[in-house]
């Protein structure tokens, strides 16, 4: 059923909000100062090419210093329009019966385009992953930043 809803997406606007993303990350990667945000518009290009059967995640941990400072930057420069973007376009897929699961799709995308640094976009359907602004980080990233053996959470997370 992702792979059927991906296509759809894709037919009704989903690759040119991905070509959005990667025109701005490749804008943003011009100069050394907002790479991190180019980062960003590219790992929210790939999702925004095939949103279904992924999810976003916080990555663990506290965010630092330089995270929260470039998110609340973004926030003010960028976020806000494009998550008034994906808004206003999820409302017209709403109408249709084939257009709800693209509306939903796109309004998955507003607290990432909000807040991109620190998130990350993971699978569906794996162990250890965690709905979008859970307490507990996804496992993949090592010992003692998961909810794995060996991390700082025990064997069965928080």
């Amino acid at each position: 059923m992702n792979l059927i809803l991906n296509i759809i997406w894709l037919l009704f606007g989903g690759i040119w909000l991905a070509l959005g993303y990667v025109l701005a990350g490749i804008v943003c990667c011009v100069l050394i100062v907002t790479i991190p945000f180019g980062i960003a518009s590219f790992r929210i290009a790939a999702y925004a090419f095939w949103p279904f059967g992924r999810t976003i995640v916080d990555r663990g941990g506290a965010p630092g210093f330089f995270s929260t400072v470039g998110n609340v930057i973004w926030l003010v420069v960028a976020g806000i329009w494009i998550a008034a973007g994906h808004i206003m376009t999820a409302i017209p897929m709403f109408l249709s019966i084939v257009g709800i699961p693209l509306g939903i799709a796109n309004l998955k995308m507003v607290p990432i385009s909000l807040m991109p640094l620190g998130k990350v976009i993971v699978p569906t359907g794996r162990a250890g992953i965690t709905p979008y602004g859970s307490a507990v980080p996804y496992p993949a990233y090592g010992p003692g930043q998961g909810s794995g053996p060996g991390s700082a959470y025990g064997q069965y997370g928080r």
